[in-house]
């Protein structure tokens, strides 16, 4: 198996230290968007509402930016809104359509797994709004059964958030279907799709999504760039008032900057998914997970759906083994567990709780995500420090 292909630039923030296989919670800003985002710090720096020569660049470029975005998606410029992260992107989306809805006793409906993005949001609609909001359980696998949604929604549901990808397992929710489903019932569909932009193809139409959220940290970008699809159409009270921008939805003048970050991070990832980038990581991701599976059977035990998930990612539970402790033991390694440590006391993840895991198998996991600089060769490495770090336990 080859590595990278050849002309992927070399990252100088990963040619020293451990292996980097955290790319689900921010990947490194690949040099080629730190290239086309940098004149704007520098040379480009007129406001692109202004109507002198000096905003006419600017104005082009976030066009530009906002066109690229749209394309990875399939959708038209002009439903493109940036904003500063994904959480904002969630609250735009979530806080919008109820208050657009000025329903008297809106309804909505999310699943147990969401990002806390979704998650606190919704709560907050339930204290500060008056909505009445439903958290519907998800399988072993971390799934949400159409089923589940159909028997939930109501003549006063208004919105259904469930997200594309779950940034611990990987599990790929089946949202065409659910997204159906919410139709039916008149309400509206938001996608967080924060991990699963860029990793996989994804078409709005396809999807039959209304609202999608869009992360560029996650896909090369700086953090502070972000983005939610609003389909025409869609009504949302806006999360910033002022000025009139991005469709008066977040007033502030843009960021042009990292407005064409995103915009390059996600025509970058067209590329990729054109030439064949997941099946290259599901292909290393695997073999991540059989040099563990063979150097330690019966041991290592995959979190999630096997095969409806994420290309890069791999969430394994080592039976006999504390994630944190095997993490600390593999120097030659940088990942994640899904567990949280409050005053020196781990808990399990909530995501891998509200599977059904057993907590001791929920603080046994490792997410292992991959990315565009991962090579067979950080495969072996990590292969080889993790299983020599849970033979000394």
């Amino acid at each position: 198996m080859s590595g990278p292909d050849r002309t992927l630039p070399p990252h100088p923030g990963l040619a020293d230290g451990p292996v980097y296989l955290d790319s689900n919670a921010t990947t490194p800003v690949d040099p080629r968007v730190t290239e086309a985002m940098r004149p704007h710090l520098t040379d480009f720096f007129g406001n692109p509402s202004s109507s002198h020569p000096f905003s006419k660049v600017p104005r082009r470029a976030l066009d530009q930016a906002r066109a690229q975005v749209a394309d990875l998606i399939g959708a038209r410029p002009g439903e493109v809104v940036f904003t500063s992260s994904g959480s904002e992107a969630d609250l735009l989306a979530l806080r919008g359509a109820v208050l657009a809805s000025a329903h008297p006793s809106p309804h909505v409906i999310t699943q147990a797994t969401e990002h806390p993005a979704v998650l606190e949001t919704v709560s907050a609609l339930e204290r500060l709004h008056g909505a009445r909001v439903t958290v519907l359980p998800v399988d072993s696998h971390g799934l949400l059964a159409p089923a589940a949604l159909a028997g939930a929604l109501t003549e006063d549901t208004v919105l259904v958030s469930v997200m594309a990808a779950n940034n611990e397992t990987g599990a790929l929710q089946p949202v065409t279907e659910l997204a159906a489903l919410a139709h039916e019932h008149n309400a509206l569909f938001h996608c967080d799709a924060a991990q699963a932009a860029g990793k996989i193809p994804l078409d709005i139409d396809e999807l039959g999504v209304d609202l999608l959220t869009i992360v560029g940290h996650k896909m090369y970008a700086p953090k502070g760039a972000a983005a939610l699809y609003v389909r025409d159409g869609v009504r949302l009270e806006p999360v910033v008032y002022g000025g009139g921008q991005e469709r008066g939805l977040r007033a502030g003048t843009e960021n042009v900057a990292l407005a064409v970050a995103l915009g390059t991070a996600a025509q970058l990832a067209v590329d990729d998914l054109a030439t064949g980038a997941p099946a290259r990581l599901a292909a290393l991701r695997n073999d991540l997970h059989q040099r563990l599976a063979t150097a330690l059977p019966g041991r290592v035990h995959i979190n999630g759906p096997e095969k409806h998930r994420l290309p890069n990612t791999l969430n394994v539970s080592v039976e006999g083994a504390l994630g944190h402790e095997l993490l600390a033991a593999a120097g030659e390694i940088a990942a994640s567990t899904g567990s949280a440590c409050h005053s020196g006391t781990h808990t399990p993840s909530p995501v891998l709780t509200a599977m059904g895991l057993e907590p001791t198998r929920a603080l046994g996991a490792l997410r292992l995500s991959l990315g565009r600089w991962t090579t067979p060769k950080d495969i072996e490495t990590a292969a080889a420090a993790l299983v020599g770090a849970a033979g000394a336990q």
